[in-house]
């Protein structure tokens, strides 16, 4: 049997300051999550993402992106992984993002970008961000 990866956490998007533009943002986000490919030999899927779309149902002032899946050892594929999501980030409006890695092999990693300036627009060039990681010990 091979070993399994699971992979979950959450984009928050940009806190509402507006309520029109929070109201745009927050739809061309889910657009964007809408656009994304449910065919199985992708890394990032349709399927794997969800956010609340009411005010006062899960959508206060921040719209928080949430996704997870599991994999096959994805960690052997990281990299990939990796840009795929950062391509999805390029495309969205957001201010933080956290990814959870847990895996059987070489135990839980913690990633997080958060963008440079605070907020990141899709039209914005060049994904500028900081990226910092955290790793506990494998599983026994």
């Amino acid at each position: 049997m091979q070993a399994e990866s699971i992979v979950y956490g959450c984009i928050r998007g940009w806190p509402a300051t507006d309520p029109l533009g929070a109201e745009v943002r927050q739809a061309h986000n889910r657009r964007m999550l809408a656009e994304l490919p449910d065919e199985q030999w992708s890394f990032l899927g349709r399927e794997m993402f969800s956010c609340c779309e009411q005010p006062g149902a899960g959508l206060f002032q921040t719209q928080v992106i949430h996704f997870g899946a599991s994999y096959p050892g994805i960690e052997y594929e990281w990299k990939l992984w990796v840009a795929q999501f950062e391509e999805l980030l390029r495309r969205l409006y957001w201010s933080s993002a956290v990814v959870h890695l847990e895996t059987e092999l070489s135990g839980t990693h913690t990633f997080h970008w958060e963008s440079e300036s605070g907020l990141h627009s899709p039209r914005q060039g060049e994904l500028r961000m900081r990226c910092a990681w955290e790793r506990e010990g494998a599983r026994i």
